[in-house]
């Protein structure tokens, strides 16, 4: 069965740059999302109702509403970024930047050295050390994650392991466990 325009069909949206794209703005990069407010302050000054820029810009009605009446108390600037939600970090960039030359010296340069791995409360020992601040665990997470660094699952090997009885024994004895001649 075929769609027919009817009287109950819904009315053509306007076609926006957004529209044409094919992408919903959700989901998207902060910036996209200020590109679509930016677009319906365009559209407010042409006039547009807010249902028209809903609908162009495949935005809900609760959404093009408030940024309609954010545009008219304050043009289009009130429609731009203000920027990323949460405390601003503690750190500067030059402290993070030496940070992240810290931590790749490793544990043992900085008095860990019954282990070599870095844990979030020495990460967070070390930053109140060097920079006088203090983190919580998950801030300190959150601060690692931002700088690049990401989880590390050591590997469990012994230290005693013989990397070359290891290959002798699955060369020589795993073909005969498995029934199969070595080759």
């Amino acid at each position: 069965m075929a769609f027919t325009p009817s009287e109950t069909s819904p009315p053509t949206a306007v076609v926006t740059s957004a529209a044409r794209s094919g992408a919903h703005w959700w989901g998207r990069t902060p910036a996209r999302r200020e590109a679509v407010r930016l677009e319906a302050a365009e559209m407010f000054a042409a006039r547009a109702s807010v249902a028209e820029v809903a609908r162009g810009l495949r935005v809900t009605r609760m959404s093009a509403n408030r940024w309609h009446q954010a545009w008219e108390v304050g043009g289009t600037d009130a429609l731009a970024s203000i920027g990323a939600a949460g405390a601003a970090c503690k750190l500067t960039d030059a402290q993070l930047a030496q940070l992240g030359g810290v931590l790749e010296e490793g544990p043992a340069a900085h008095g860990w050295e019954e282990d070599q791995r870095w844990t979030l409360a020495r990460v967070a020992e070390l930053i109140a050390q060097d920079f006088g601040v203090e983190y919580t665990l998950r801030g300190v997470g959150y601060l690692l994650h931002r700088i690049g660094f990401t989880v590390q699952v050591p590997d469990r090997k012994a230290v005693e392991r013989d990397e070359a009885a290891i290959a002798a024994w699955r060369r020589d004895q795993w073909p005969i466990i498995k029934g199969r001649p070595a080759t």
